[in-house]
Parts: structure tokens; C-alpha cells; sequence
């Protein structure tokens, strides 16, 4: 009884979640192209792109966003956020939810402070509001342990615009 319950909840999933294509609009369901969902979902999953979830390679390079390069975000964002942090470990880096986490990093000059560094790509496109970071910082209290400080609220902006550039700059080269 209980299995029959589940096979049934799964079925009802799946038919709910295929119809999260279909556009509504003033009450009225339309039907949209196999193109048209392709270039919604980013890709087929069965067919000769399986299991590819990118944006569309049509898509990516007619935008010049660097989305087609296999990831689910902006690749020249991507890179350059890489590159922004790569004096820092990392903790995590998924390029398909376009988020990297470093771990934390106290700088030699400095033992008694550490960082620690999430970067967000926002989307598929080469565009300013399409990064987001945060930048966290703590000392080491008198007993030893770590202690949450403030960071100074330029900080991330910083990094955040030399992303921007070095993303520009990918952009630039990969152009000529």
C-alpha cells in the first residue's frame, strides 16, 4: 500500500514538473517549440547532448557571454573569479550553480587574522550585476579562538570589480 502511495506521488511530480515549461499568460496556456524549451532548459537530457545542462551553444556564442563553454554560468566570469582567489583555498567550486567558497586564509603578515571569501555568478551573460561577493573576516580572540570582525564594506566591491575586469579583459582576448 505504502509503495503504491509513492509510485503514485512520483508520477503526479513528474507530471506537474513537465508542465513547468508550458508559459501562461492572462489565463491562457500556449504550447511552446521543442527550440523554445531547449533553449529554456539549456540542453537535452536524453539525446546527443545527455545529460548536458549548459546553456545552449547557439545561445552563448550569438550573446558573446562565454555560457557556452560546457558550464552553467559565464565562463570569462567564472575564470576570473577563479583567478581572484587563487591565492586562497578552496573550500568549494561548483561552475554549475556558479558559486566558489574559499576556505580560510590567514595572510603571513597578518597570523592573527583570517579571511574567508563567497563569490556568486548571477548568470549566463557579461554584466556587472551578474557577480556578487562577500568577503568575512575574523581574529583570534585572547583565548585562542576566533572571534567574527568587521570588513571594511568597500572590500567586496573591490573584488567584485577586479572579477569584472579580468572577466573584460578574457573577453577582450578571446575576441582577437
Amino acid at each position: 500500500m505504502r509503495i503504491q502511495h509513492i509510485i503514485a506521488s512520483t508520477i503526479v511530480l513528474l507530471i506537474l514538473a513537465a508542465c513547468a515549461n508550458v508559459p501562461i499568460e492572462s489565463g491562457k496556456v500556449e504550447p511552446i517549440t521543442t527550440e523554445e524549451r531547449r533553449n529554456r532548459s539549456g540542453g537535452k537530457l536524453f539525446g546527443e547532448e545527455f545529460l548536458t545542462f549548459s546553456p545552449g551553444r547557439d545561445r552563448g556564442a550569438e550573446s558573446g557571454g562565454g555560457g557556452g563553454s560546457g558550464i552553467g554560468v559565464n565562463g570569462f566570469l567564472w575564470r576570473a573569479s577563479l583567478d581572484a582567489v587563487s591565492f586562497m583555498p578552496l573550500a568549494s567550486a561548483d561552475p554549475f550553480g556558479g558559486v566558489i567558497i574559499s576556505d580560510w586564509y590567514s595572510p603571513p603578515e597578518s597570523p592573527d587574522e583570517r579571511f574567508k571569501i563567497t563569490v556568486f555568478i548571477l548568470g549566463t551573460e557579461l554584466r556587472s550585476d551578474g557577480i556578487r561577493a562577500s568577503v568575512f573576516k575574523q581574529v583570534r580572540g585572547g583565548d585562542g579562538g576566533w572571534n567574527d570582525a568587521s570588513v571594511d564594506e568597500g572590500t567586496a566591491i573591490r573584488l567584485e570589480d577586479a572579477i569584472l575586469t579580468g572577466a573584460r579583459q578574457r573577453r577582450i582576448a578571446s575576441a582577437s
